[in-house]
């Protein structure tokens, strides 16, 4: 059974990278797209909103003494996101899971910007915005996760179902948002686990 599931998981994050590898589809088909589509359509455009927060938080980061890796901040998530799980119903283990991926997604874009900023200086930017501010928006996020969440348990919970949701929810987002290699990377590992079996 865990083979199975293992498969299962594999074959999913595959499909969704190779999708995400895919070029943007035609500008008439994205000027159609007001959201991510599918059952899966809002976590996913929640997940991109917060992946692109991380552009800020690196850019209020670079240059500075803040390290990419803030393990208090990240365990403060992380505890918060458990105890509003077991609120809402939603299992402990899989919400952790999900944040946890959530978390290094956005570290994926800030360890890319960081490298792409050190090797041309002229693309840093010219102003810091204010992580307090930021962290506000990034829990306004996590507030509107867990509800997603909730809504979408059945779908997760659905081995091959989700699966196609999620696919079609991560294309239709990509195209929407004109992610990039960088941001399509940390895309990939956003969704590492949403379909929870």
């Amino acid at each position: 059974m865990k083979a199975t599931k293992l498969i299962v998981r594999v074959l999913a994050l595959g499909l969704i990278a190779a999708a995400l590898a895919m070029g943007n589809q035609s500008s008439a088909t994205a000027a159609q797209l007001t959201g991510p589509v599918g059952r899966l359509g809002g976590l996913t455009d929640l997940m991109i909103r917060r992946i692109e927060v991380g552009d800020d938080v690196a850019a209020s980061k670079f240059g500075t003494d803040k390290p990419i890796d803030d393990p208090v901040r990240e365990q403060q998530v992380l505890d918060s996101a458990r105890k509003s799980a077991i609120e809402l119903g939603l299992d402990p283990g899989e919400t952790i899971q999900f944040f946890r991926d959530q978390i290094e997604a956005s570290k994926v874009v800030q360890r890319g910007l960081f490298q792409g900023w050190a090797a041309h200086p002229s693309e840093a930017p010219k102003t810091r915005p204010d992580l307090s501010r930021i962290r506000i928006e990034l829990d306004q996020l996590t507030t509107s996760l867990l509800r997603e969440l909730v809504r979408t348990t059945s779908t997760r919970h659905a081995d091959v179902r989700c699966i196609v949701e999620l696919t079609t929810a991560c294309v239709s987002g990509r195209t929407l948002y004109h992610l990039d290699g960088l941001h399509s990377r940390a895309l990939t590992k956003a969704v590492t686990s949403v379909c929870a079996s």
